[in-house]
């Protein structure tokens, strides 16, 4: 593979003009989207008129006006689509953390009979963190986490489990769960399954109608280009709208939060995971970053990401100086989700000589360097500039510089 074979892959690129509706840095390859997405253009004008003109002329007003008291339902019909999911399944709010929460323990007391939360041993801290906290305030009796390897899944579905709780990509190597199979099997065990779509929605298809998915959270921030901290989004399947009841009973999930009753009944659609006022600001930035998805085939965002991955691999293998660097992520690209995960003893220094250079990328303890693919925006040339720079910071031994070996706050 040559310059010329990278240029003919963006020339070809049907997603290539996607790129000119972001605000990209110059000289600066950037393969970090699986953690902060870039910044869609339409987002700041969006933001200057929610500031300017909304809030600042129109002040309350604005709630009607500019139906800010609809962000939250109007983004959550925009993730939709992304995500498989019927209209009026999915819901704008908080982060992550607090959905699964209220997710969790929605689950548990659908199937109250059992206390076991089932989850992997690799998955992102927070959820099994959310589980903990939620086992020490209702009791082992009433919510238990138990751990396993990914590859041990499927074998520990069984009678006592009441939640299964997945991240359908791993935010460490990049392992794809299939979502339809490890579903489908616990459902014949009476197990109900939340998914955390945190590095899915956005980089490949994901259909939780199609797979009768039970719940599910997703993020903002990443693929979908929110912005950081952008609010967060779950998903509930319509079938359990009626029978579910979520804890954080704020005043926005009551079916008539206007009338200021003081005893708290539940809207009895996706409204009643709704908890507190909607931050207007940072979900009108997400709800302009959607409107890149409008035309997007995620189909093609899918075989985009694959031979973005592909070529990365490749590239990689050309340079001997790199055989120190060791695939982590599945080889198989049906196995793996928009992003590579190498490991190496100075994975850490690595990756921030390369910020220095202009390359972002990103480090996971204890030993991973990550490298993530946004097909709305990533080009195969920044592909080949990206290995090129690792070529020199590799072989010029740069990264053994004191200054990449200091500890940050945010890695």
């Amino acid at each position: 593979m040559n310059f010329d074979d990278i240029s003919a892959l963006d020339k070809a690129d049907p997603l290539a003009k996607k790129r000119l509706e972001f605000d990209l840095p110059t000289n600066t390859v950037y393969l970090d989207g699986n953690s902060l997405g870039a910044l869609p253009t339409a987002v700041k004008s969006r933001i200057a008129d929610v500031v300017s003109k909304q809030w600042g002329n129109h002040l309350i007003r604005s709630w009607n006006d500019h139906h800010w008291i609809d962000l939250p339902t109007n983004v959550g019909d925009k993730i939709a689509p992304i995500v498989g999911a019927e209209l009026g399944q999915v819901i704008c709010c908080d982060s992550i953390s607090v959905n699964l929460f209220k997710l969790l323990s929605s689950a548990l007391s659908l199937n109250s009979a059992r206390s076991i939360v089932l989850s992997t041993q690799d998955n992102f801290p927070t959820d099994l963190y959310m589980v903990q906290g939620l086992s020490e305030l209702l009791g082992p009796d009433l919510c238990q986490l138990q751990l396993v390897a990914e590859e041990q899944i499927e074998q520990s579905l069984n009678e006592d489990v009441a939640v299964l709780l997945l991240t359908q990509v791993n935010f460490r190597t990049g392992q794809l769960l299939n979502m339809e199979k490890l579903t489908q099997l616990a459902h014949k065990q009476g197990i109900l399954v939340i998914w955390d779509l945190a590095h899915s929605a956005g980089a490949l298809p994901v259909e939780l109608d199609k797979c009768k998915v039970d719940f599910a959270v997703g993020c903002g921030y990443k693929y979908l280009n929110g912005g950081p901290g952008a609010p967060a989004f779950l998903y509930v399947a319509k079938r359990h709208h009626a029978l579910v009841k979520q804890p954080l009973s704020g005043w926005m999930g009551h079916a008539k939060p206007f009338t200021f009753d003081p005893e708290y009944k539940s809207a009895s659609n996706i409204n009643q995971f709704l908890s507190g006022t909607p931050c207007v600001i940072s979900m009108s930035a997400l709800d302009a970053a959607l409107d890149v998805w409008q035309d997007v085939d995620i189909l093609e965002i899918r075989q985009k990401s694959i031979a973005l991955c592909d070529v990365f691999i490749r590239t990689v293998q050309m340079h001997d100086c790199l055989h120190e660097l060791k695939l982590c992520s599945p080889s198989a690209a049906n196995q793996r989700g928009s992003q590579l995960a190498f490991s190496h003893d100075n994975a850490f220094a690595i990756c921030q000589a390369l910020i220095e250079k202009g390359v972002i990328a990103d480090f996971r303890a204890p030993n991973i360097l990550r490298f993530g693919f946004t097909p709305l925006y990533t080009s195969f040339e920044d592909i080949w500039q990206a290995v090129t720079i690792l070529v020199d910071v590799v072989t010029s031994e740069l990264y053994k510089e004191p200054r990449f070996n200091l500890a940050l706050k945010v890695t």
